[in-house]
């Protein structure tokens, strides 16, 4: 959950911004930010620095937002229903699942104790079902294969 607050801090929006409030708001950063309005070298560099990171908050957002999960509901929920888990990882409370069809997701703020029940659960289908799937934020990291 602090990668997501992080990035709301950075482009200055509360967890209620929809899609065209945030759209506006990183319009305007990278208005005041884009490398070719300053001259001198130094600027220009924290310049490209700075619109890197709000390049990467606002698609962050925009991939975390109600909105975008609504449109992929449909998507999501076959694969989370229909395809077989592949590959865990987790690392400090961001569990990312890997799916047979192509299509991987993250889950942010998984305490590391229901990542533990995760894996050694007999139907780790069933569990995350249950437990992780539609408890907490998640994004989607890689689309489904279609064959």
């Amino acid at each position: 959950m602090k990668k997501i607050a992080d990035r709301r801090r950075l482009l200055g929006v509360t967890e209620k911004a929809s899609l065209d409030e945030l759209k506006s708001v990183y319009r305007d950063m990278i208005k005041a930010w884009h490398p070719d309005k300053f001259t001198e070298e130094e600027r220009k560099l924290e310049a490209e620095e700075k619109s890197r990171h709000i390049i990467d908050a606002y698609h962050f957002l925009v991939s975390v937002a109600p909105e975008t999960k609504e449109q992929n509901l449909a998507e999501y929920t076959e694969t989370i229903t229909k395809s077989y888990i592949t590959d865990l990882d987790y690392k400090g409370q961001i569990l990312q699942v890997k799916f047979m069809d192509g299509s991987s997701y993250e889950y942010y703020g998984v305490p590391k104790a229901i990542y533990v029940k995760l894996v050694n659960s007999d139907a780790q289908a069933r569990f995350a079902r249950r437990h992780i799937f539609n408890s907490f934020v998640y994004r989607n990291i890689a689309k489904k294969v279609d064959a």
